[in-house]
C-alpha cells in the first residue's frame, strides 16, 4: 500500500465535494489509513474573513478576494499545529475540500488566470496534490442543491457564475495538465455512484 496521500476535491459550488470526501475518508480508513479532512476557505482568521465576504457581511474587490485565498492557502499548509504539511508528516492522509484549482477557477473568472496561477505559485511548489478530483455536475443542478434548503445565496453562486467557472476549471486543467495529476468523474450520478467512481480512480495510487 502506499503512504499517505494528499487529495483535493474539486467542483462548482453544489457538486457534493463535502459529502463526497465523508466517502472517500471512509473507504481510506477502511484501507488502513488515518485521515485528516480539512477544506478552504480555512477556520483560521483569513478564511473566516473570505466567509464574511462570501457570506456579504463584508465588501472586497475580487483583486482582494484572490490575495486573501493565497494568504489562507498558505496558513493552511504551514500552520504548525494542523497544517497540511505537518499532518502529513504525522502520517494522515489528508483530504482538502478545495485546494488551488479552486482559485484558478474562481478567481479567474475576474481577472487573468496566469496571474492567479502565479499568485498561487508558492502553495503549489510547496505541496501539489497526488490527485485533484473534479466532480463535474450540471449548473442547472449545483444550483438546484444550493437553493434547497438555504436562506441565503452566497457571493459566487449564480447559474451565470457557476458556468463560467467551470468552463475556467476545464481552462486551468488543460493549461497545468503537465504538472497536475486530475480525475474528473461524473457528478450528476447519486452520491453512492459518484463515490465508488471516485474509489476508482484513487485506488490506482494505491
Amino acid at each position: 500500500m502506499k503512504k499517505n496521500l494528499f487529495i483535493a476535491l474539486e467542483g462548482i459550488d453544489g457538486s457534493g465535494k463535502s459529502t463526497q470526501a465523508k466517502f472517500l475518508a471512509a473507504n481510506f480508513e477502511k484501507e488502513g489509513h488515518k485521515v485528516y479532512l480539512t477544506c478552504e476557505p480555512t477556520d483560521g482568521p483569513i478564511g473566516a474573513m473570505i466567509r464574511s465576504i462570501f457570506n456579504h457581511k463584508m465588501e472586497a474587490d475580487h483583486r482582494v478576494i484572490a490575495g486573501l485565498f493565497v494568504a489562507d492557502r498558505l496558513e493552511h499548509l504551514l500552520n504548525k499545529t494542523h497544517g497540511i504539511l505537518k499532518k502529513l508528516d504525522e502520517g494522515f492522509t489528508v483530504i482538502s475540500d478545495r485546494y488551488c484549482f479552486s482559485s484558478y477557477a474562481y478567481q479567474g473568472v475576474h481577472m487573468s488566470l496566469d496571474w492567479v496561477i502565479e499568485a498561487n505559485s508558492l502553495s503549489a511548489e510547496l505541496l501539489r496534490p497526488d490527485l485533484n478530483i473534479f466532480i463535474d455536475v450540471d449548473p442547472e443542478i449545483s444550483m438546484v442543491r444550493l437553493n434547497k434548503g438555504r436562506d441565503s445565496i452566497e457571493l459566487y453562486e449564480t447559474l451565470e457564475n457557476l458556468k463560467i467557472v467551470k468552463d475556467k476549471y476545464f481552462e486551468a486543467f488543460k493549461k497545468l495538465n503537465s504538472k497536475e495529476n486530475i480525475f474528473i468523474t461524473d457528478g450528476n450520478y447519486s452520491p453512492e455512484v459518484i463515490a465508488a467512481n471516485i474509489w476508482k480512480g484513487v485506488s490506482q495510487l494505491l
